[in-house]
C-alpha cells in the first residue's frame, strides 16, 4: 500500500511540476511586432489548411486518393502548427517561458506527431504518384478505395503507435531538472529532464528514427526515379518538363523536411551541436511546412487551384 502511495505522489508532483523553457532572446522592443508576425503566420496557416480541407471536402470531384492523402497531410500541419504557435503567444504575451509539465508533454506529442505523420503521408502520396504515372492502366484496380483506407489506417496506426510508445517511456521517468534546452517542448528535451540512465531510451528513439525515415525516403527516392524515368521514355517534352518540376519540387521540399527533421532529433543527442543551431532547425521544421505544403502539394494542383479561384471569384461578385 505505501509503495503504490509513493508512486501515485511521484507522479502527482511530476505533473504539477512547472518547467521553463530556453528563452526566445526577444528584446522586449521587438516582442509586440514579432507577436504580431506570428499571428499572422498562424491566421495564414489556418486559412490555407481550412481552405484546403474544406475544398476537398465539399468538391466531390476531389474524392480521390492523391486528394485524400493530402487532406490527411493538411491534418498533420495543423496538429504542428497549433502544438507550436499557441503556447509561443502566450510566452510572449506573458513574457514568461514557464510552462507545466503536462502542457509539455502534450506540445511535444503533438509536435512529434506531426513530424512522423507528415514523412509517412509524403511518402504514401509519392507511391500513389508512382502509380498514376508509371501504372496508368493499373491505377484504379491498384488504389481501391480499400487499398487507400488501409494506408491511411496503417499511417495513422504506426504515427500513433510510434510516438505513444516513444513518450511512455519518457513520461514514465522521475525527473530531477526542471529546464527545457529547447524552444518549444519535444521528447528529446523531456528526456534531459530524467534523473535516470536514459541511454535504452536514446537507442530506441535513434531506432525509431531510422524506423519512419529510412523507409520514407527509400520509398520517395525510388519513386520519383521511376516516374522520371517513365516520362522520359515517353519522348514527350511536355511530360519531361511538368514531371521534372513537380517531382523535382516535391523531392526539394520532402528532402528539406526531413534534412531538418533528421538534424533536430539527432542534434540533441550530440552535445558538440551548438544549441543555436539545433533551434534553428526546430523552429524551421514547424514554421515553414504547413505553409509550403499546402502551396506546393495543394494549390500548386490544378484542379484544386481552379476549384479555389472559382470560390473566390463567387464571393467577390457576391459582394
Amino acid at each position: 500500500m505505501g509503495i503504490y502511495t509513493d508512486i501515485n505522489n511521484s507522479n502527482l508532483t511530476r505533473f504539477m511540476t512547472i518547467l521553463t523553457m530556453e528563452s526566445l532572446d526577444i528584446p522586449q522592443s521587438s516582442a509586440f511586432s514579432i507577436f504580431i508576425f506570428g499571428i499572422i503566420t498562424y491566421c495564414l496557416i489556418l486559412f490555407i489548411q481550412f481552405m484546403l480541407l474544406a475544398t476537398i471536402v465539399l468538391k466531390r470531384d476531389l474524392h480521390k486518393p492523391m486528394y485524400i492523402l493530402l487532406f490527411n497531410l493538411s491534418i498533420c500541419d495543423l496538429m504542428g502548427a497549433t502544438g507550436f504557435y499557441p503556447q509561443l503567444f502566450g510566452s510572449i504575451l506573458s513574457l514568461s517561458r514557464e510552462i507545466s509539465y503536462p502542457a509539455c508533454a502534450l506540445q511535444g506529442i503533438l509536435i512529434h506527431l506531426y513530424l512522423c505523420g507528415s514523412l509517412l503521408f509524403l511518402a504514401v502520396m509519392s507511391y500513389d504518384r508512382y502509380i498514376a504515372i508509371c501504372k496508368p492502366l493499373r491505377y484504379h484496380n491498384l488504389m481501391t478505395q480499400g487499398t487507400l483506407v488501409k494506408l491511411i489506417f496503417m499511417v495513422w496506426s504506426a504515427d500513433f503507435a510510434i510516438i505513444g510508445s516513444v513518450f511512455s517511456l519518457t513520461l514514465s521517468k522521475e525527473i530531477c531538472r526542471t529546464n527545457i534546452v529547447d524552444t518549444y517542448c519535444n521528447n528529446p528535451s523531456l528526456m534531459k529532464l530524467i534523473c535516470e540512465d536514459t541511454r535504452v531510451m536514446n537507442y530506441y528513439g535513434l531506432f525509431t528514427i531510422a524506423l519512419v525515415q529510412g523507409p520514407s525516403i527509400l520509398m520517395v527516392l525510388f519513386t520519383y526515379v521511376k516516374i522520371l524515368i517513365t516520362c522520359r521514355s515517353t519522348k514527350q517534352a511536355k511530360s519531361i518538363s511538368k514531371a521534372m518540376q513537380t517531382c523535382g519540387t516535391h523531392l526539394v521540399v520532402f528532402l528539406s523536411f526531413v534534412f531538418n527533421t533528421l538534424l533536430l532529433l539527432v542534434s540533441h543527442r550530440l552535445e558538440s551541436v551548438s544549441p543555436h543551431l539545433r533551434r534553428a532547425f526546430g523552429v524551421s521544421v514547424i514554421i515553414f511546412p504547413p505553409v509550403l505544403n499546402p502551396l506546393i502539394y495543394g494549390l500548386n494542383t490544378r484542379e484544386i487551384r481552379q476549384t479555389i479561384f472559382k470560390f473566390l471569384q463567387r464571393q467577390i461578385s457576391f459582394t
